[in-house]
């Protein structure tokens, strides 16, 4: 019985706090719901797939076509659009990598330089976004959403394609008693951003409730190589720094 009599006690003076805000002007915040209680938290997987299912993405309008969706058995719109906005951008150098075998000029009876035709070729691969992938759907989907603005920048790649090359032949000398080998440094770039996603506000209707509007933010960060312009319409080549590198027999 203590158990009910305090139970009852407590919804009292919540009734009483309330009239006594109205009966003096006031206004009841802690009672009222928020307009953020309709919000639920999500994952950043669920934010890129509400991404993806915008009505409006990155500018365009969709059709469920656009993400395998069906007017029958889904999926459906989940949002009501969805961008990309840059926050930074930035150049580095990847990591260097042997990209030629080795031209030893080691003999022992050897006792002038050696010439050699060196052709050495290096790939870098385009990166992944932190939430999207290079190959997602038809024309690179999400990730390839980020050409628009990855290509603001100078020299840069299709994002929709998954890795690009550098190489060329080169006449080399090799000293008596060393081993030349090529190594390649490309160069490099990060586009970090954030995909936004909104929900607008609905109005209440005879079946459902008014819900405030929602919106979400996934972080992304995007890498891939520089990539200077091919000739005559050949694929792009990926920009960096080679060298010969020599060691000992």
């Amino acid at each position: 019985m203590a158990k009910r009599s305090r139970k009852f006690k407590n919804k009292k003076i919540r009734f009483v706090a309330v009239g006594a805000a109205l009966a003096t002007g006031g206004v009841v915040v802690a009672l009222l719901p928020s307009a953020n209680a309709a919000q639920e938290s999500k994952t950043p997987a669920q934010i890129m797939d509400l991404c993806k299912r915008a009505k409006v993405l990155n500018g365009k309008q969709q059709s469920i076509s656009d993400f395998g969706g069906h007017p029958i058995a889904g999926p459906s719109f989940g949002s009501d659009n969805c961008g990309f906005v840059e926050t930074k951008f930035e150049t580095f150098d990847g990591p260097t990598e042997k990209a030629s075998i080795d031209f030893p000029n080691c003999e022992p009876n050897a006792t002038q330089p050696a010439k050699v035709s060196i052709t050495w070729s290096a790939t870098a691969a385009q990166g992944q976004g932190k939430y999207t992938v290079t190959q997602q759907g038809g024309g690179g989907g999400l990730f390839g959403l980020l050409s628009g603005s990855w290509l603001k920048h100078k020299g840069t790649l299709d994002m929709t394609v998954k890795s690009a090359t550098a190489g060329t032949t080169e006449q080399r000398e090799v000293p008596v008693g060393k081993v030349l080998h090529m190594e390649f440094t490309p160069k490099m770039q990060r586009m970090t951003g954030e995909w936004r996603v909104r929900i607008d506000a609905r109005e209440a209707t005879t079946v459902t409730n008014a819900t405030p509007e929602q919106n979400f933010v996934a972080p992304e960060v995007v890498e891939g190589p520089v990539v200077l312009p091919g000739a005559a319409g050949a694929p792009g080549v990926v920009d960096g720094t080679s060298k010969a590198v020599l060691e000992d027999c």
